[in-house]
């Protein structure tokens, strides 16, 4: 993920599955771990600014496991929603995200915990073959929105929040939008 400026974001590469049989994935995630109450939200909305017409998929994690013996990551469920866009807003509601685990339906999963999202992440993959090459999303924003009624702003965008939500952890010069999450 590149960010390019304050306003946007280029999540981009070049997906070769040649070397595992038509499989692979690329990802971009937050940084450290998040301590997002979504609870009064309905979903999110991501703002796309340029796209190639590929298949990407959003994914939230609400429990983050420590580190294997190796450092590597421990696997958890994973929710996800899967997207094609040129431009424009997706809107996704909580009931759009699909447990998963390790990339497979986990039909016996608990309810995502709107209380406690740890991670975000933007990926792009092959879904066995269907696509593979060269990829860019240009995303302006991620947010959280609300259709309910009573709330007098309806949309709550991590590039307003974050500044109230982790001001006291933000060193000096820092971004002060959601794009610091993903790109420090």
């Amino acid at each position: 993920m590149h960010c390019e400026s304050p306003e946007k974001a280029r999540f981009f590469g070049h997906l070769d599955i040649t070397t595992l049989g038509a499989a692979g994935f690329a990802s971009q995630r937050t940084l450290g771990t998040l301590h997002l109450d979504l609870r009064q939200y309905d979903g999110f909305v991501i703002r796309i600014l340029e796209s190639d017409s590929k298949k990407y998929t959003l994914t939230v994690k609400d429990e983050i496991l420590p580190p294997r013996d190796d450092g590597r990551d421990q696997s958890t469920i994973s929710w996800e929603y899967d997207f094609v866009c040129d431009t424009g807003d997706v809107k996704i509601l909580w009931s759009d995200f699909k447990p998963t685990y390790r990339g497979k339906p986990k039909l016996d999963a608990k309810p995502l915990d709107l209380s406690s999202i740890k991670r975000i992440s933007f990926m792009m993959r092959s879904f066995f073959g269907e696509q593979e090459g060269d990829f860019t999303l240009t995303v302006a924003h991620l947010a959280a929105i609300s259709d309910r009624p009573t709330s007098p702003g309806s949309e709550l965008s991590f590039e307003k929040d974050h500044a109230a939500v982790r001001a006291a952890a933000r060193p000096p010069g820092a971004q002060s939008s959601w794009l610091s999450w993903i790109c420090g």
